[in-house]
C-alpha cells in the first residue's frame, strides 16, 4: 500500500451540485433559488449584519464613551518585576532584548506596585510617583528619556497654525 491507492471512505465525497443546466439535471429552471424574492436574482450580496430590513444589532445597541486616538500607549513594568531580573541597568531597549517586553508600543512606564530590595538604575519614558520613590529609597537612580516621536503617516494631535493672511 502507498499513497496513490488511498482513497476516501464510501460516502464521504460526493459530486459537485451542477446548477443551471436543464430541467433534467435535477436542479433546473430557477437553481435551487427559490421562486421570487431578493435571493433569486442573480448578483445579489448582502451586507454584513444585514438584519432583512429590521434595524441592525450594530446600530440598535447604544454607544457609550469615548476612544482617543491620540492616546500613549505604554509598555509597562512594576517595580517589583526588576527584583528577578539579572543586572542593574535597565533600559527599554535592554528589557526588549531580553524578551522582558514584547511590544515596546510608544515607550517604557514603570509602575509601582510591589517592593524592590537593591539598587538598580533604571532609564525609561515615564515613571509613577510611587515608583520612582521606590527606586530611589532603595539606592537607585531614576532616568526619564523623551518620548518616541509619532511615525510618518500617522495623525498628528496638534492643530497646524493657519497661515498669517497677507495685507
Amino acid at each position: 500500500m502507498d499513497l496513490s491507492n488511498l482513497k476516501p471512505p464510501a460516502g464521504q465525497t460526493r459530486p459537485r451540485k451542477r446548477i443551471g443546466r436543464g430541467m433534467g439535471s435535477g436542479h433546473g429552471k430557477t437553481s435551487g433559488r427559490g421562486m421570487k424574492g431578493q435571493h433569486s436574482i442573480s448578483g445579489f450580496s448582502q451586507k454584513r449584519g444585514f438584519e432583512g430590513g429590521q434595524m441592525p444589532l450594530h446600530r440598535r445597541v447604544p454607544k457609550r464613551g469615548f476612544t482617543n486616538i491620540f492616546r500613549t500607549e505604554y509598555a509597562e513594568l512594576n517595580v517589583h518585576r526588576l527584583n528577578d531580573l539579572e543586572g542593574t541597568e535597565f533600559s527599554p531597549e535592554s528589557l526588549v532584548a531580553s524578551g522582558i517586553i514584547k511590544n515596546l508600543r510608544d515607550g517604557l512606564k514603570i509602575l509601582g506596585s510591589g517592593e524592590l530590595s537593591r539598587a538598580v538604575k533604571v532609564t525609561a519614558h515615564a515613571f509613577t510617583k510611587q515608583a520612582a520613590e521606590k527606586i530611589v529609597a532603595a539606592g537607585g537612580t531614576v532616568t526619564t528619556i523623551a518620548p518616541k516621536p509619532a511615525p510618518k503617516g500617522k495623525l498628528v494631535a496638534k492643530n497646524k497654525p493657519k497661515p498669517a493672511a497677507k495685507a
